[in-house]
């Protein structure tokens, strides 16, 4: 692999950047209190805690995206006030945020250098350059198609392409394995080893424990906006950490299923296809079932999710409820027949950011919030209350825009509303991306509860760990087919990526012997 060099040259350990006693007051409330944090050059510093402590608040001081309210930044041994996020940029600092900031109408190689075009740009040299980044990166991402085409996994590709076009000292990744199957995870990891080694230091955020480890040099836990502990990763325990987090240890997260008793079938797929992206999947999930569909991204499992949920059309198939076929040609027939959908990308699809929490939960039965057809407004605020409370959801009040929330409970919101809409199936494509840990713990309850309700449950989940913990049986896809299923049994790591990469039951069994 190409080993990326040039981005700092300083020795090894220098202090690249010091935080000392930040604090960031917004309208009273103190999101950070008196934070401490530092970076060396060529060490990668996690830095962990549930979502709402503070940890991207604390990244925007340190990107110029926000000043502090108190406190000193010192960047390469100086004090600095930075003037922006340009000014930041201009200093050596790249910021990759967890949400994706990509302009969808213009091109990859006219993201990458965005901000740095010239008035007249030379596209042939421009896409050449965009393409020697990505090369390095390991990804064959063509730099002429718009961003906006791109699979969520390959804007965050571009995204990081961005940041090393800059030649960052410091770069700051928040959730980049969130969306990435396990190889192209492993690529990125393997890259922030390479620019690690040639002297940057990279700050690493990431609810993925087992990446913290691997990775990182030290780790720091915030917790309520305030520095818990900084200890070196090496002297540090898994189950020490969490309970640092959140309080409790990680053998807590899954609740036990006991209760739970698959019953009648509530939905029957049988051949459905679209393209080469679907081809002929069939399976069944049963009332008190939570039902896995594993594999890598871009298996097809999201596709199998929009045809049920009838966001997309398919080309032959049928799917069954309760007995009765449907013909779902749109999402609002399939709410209508109680099917509900918690799409990957809940910012895009999943809730409405600017609108209120009451109405994000009621958006899917609307009707039961009306009188005389006119909205309820105090009927609505109730029963968002009565909803907020049963998903432990932190916010000021129901009135309080999505957009306000930290992205936990920005899922329960979106979890909310098929809660209250009494889906008879509902859907869950990735229901804990970029989620904290305590978070997870919360909704895999609410999961675990749905099915004990005796409602049926799809979970699609790129955390192997997450549908092991959670199912009762796996549906492995490969190559928009169901090269498989798992039972309780056989529920392991070796057993999901053999079927999710040949694709064989054949090639499983032998692997097992």
């Amino acid at each position: 692999m190409h080993r990326f060099s040039g981005a700092f040259s300083g020795t090894p350990m220098t202090e690249l950047v010091s935080l000392s006693g930040i604090r960031k007051n917004y309208a009273g409330v103190q999101a950070l209190k008196g934070v401490d944090f530092d970076l060396k050059a060529g060490e990668v510093h996690a830095l962990i805690g549930e979502n709402g402590a503070g940890k991207s608040t604390l990244m925007r001081v340190l990107g110029g995206e926000t000043a502090p309210t108190s406190g000193t930044v010192r960047l390469y041994g100086r004090t600095v006030q930075f003037s922006g996020p340009r000014d930041a940029t201009r200093r050596g600092i790249s910021l990759i945020h967890q949400e994706l900031a990509l302009a969808p109408d213009l091109t990859v190689a006219e993201n990458i250098f965005l901000g740095r075009l010239p008035r007249i740009i030379n596209h042939r040299r421009l896409r050449k350059a965009a393409s020697e980044i990505l090369g390095r990166l390991g990804f064959a991402i063509d730099p002429a198609i718009q961003a906006g085409r791109l699979t969520v996994a390959h804007q965050q590709v571009v995204e990081i392409a961005k940041a090393l076009s800059n030649n960052a000292r410091i770069i700051v990744f928040d959730e980049p394995t969130a969306v990435l199957a396990n190889s192209d995870a492993e690529r990125l990891l393997a890259i922030i080893r390479e620019l690690r080694a040639g002297g940057t230091g990279v700050v690493y955020i990431s609810h993925r424990l087992n990446e913290v480890f691997e990775l990182s040099d030290r780790i720091t836990i915030m917790k309520d906006g305030a520095h818990v502990e900084t200890r070196q990763t090496s002297a540090a325990d898994v189950d020490e950490v969490i309970a640092s987090m959140v309080g409790r240890r990680m053998s807590t997260l899954f609740p036990p299923r006991d209760g739970r008793a698959p019953g009648r079938v509530v939905v029957e797929v049988r051949n459905i296809s679209r393209g080469q992206k679907v081809r002929d999947v069939s399976f069944s999930v049963r009332a008190g079932e939570v039902v896995g569909l594993g594999g890598l991204v871009c298996s097809g499992r999201t596709e199998v999710a929009r045809l049920v949920f009838g966001a997309d059309r398919m080309d032959a198939g049928t799917v069954e409820l309760n007995g009765k076929p449907l013909h779902l040609s749109s999402p609002r027939k399939a709410v209508r027949a109680r099917i509900g959908l918690v799409p990957e990308d809940r910012k895009e699809h999943g809730v409405i950011l600017d609108s209120p929490i009451r109405i994000n939960t009621t958006l899917a039965k609307m009707r039961s919030v009306a009188r005389f057809g006119f909205l309820d407004v105090d009927k609505e605020r109730r029963v968002a209350a009565s909803l907020g409370a049963e998903m432990h959801l932190k916010a000021e009040s129901v009135d309080a825009a999505v957009s306000s929330l930290s992205g936990g409970n920005q899922q329960k919101v979106a979890l909310a509303k098929w809660f209250h809409a009494d889906c008879d199936l509902l859907i869950l494509d990735e229901p804990t991306r970029g989620v904290d840990v305590g978070a997870k713990g919360e909704i895999y309850t609410l999961i675990n509860d749905l099915a004990r309700a005796g409602k049926a449950v799809l979970v699609i989940s790129s955390e192997h760990q997450e549908l092991f913990g959670l199912c009762d049986r796996i549906l492995v896809m490969a190559e928009g087919a169901v090269a498989g299923e798992l039972t309780e049994s056989e529920f392991t790591e070796q057993h999901l990526l053999t079927l999710a990469m040949t694709g064989s039951t054949r090639e499983r069994d032998n692997a097992s012997q």
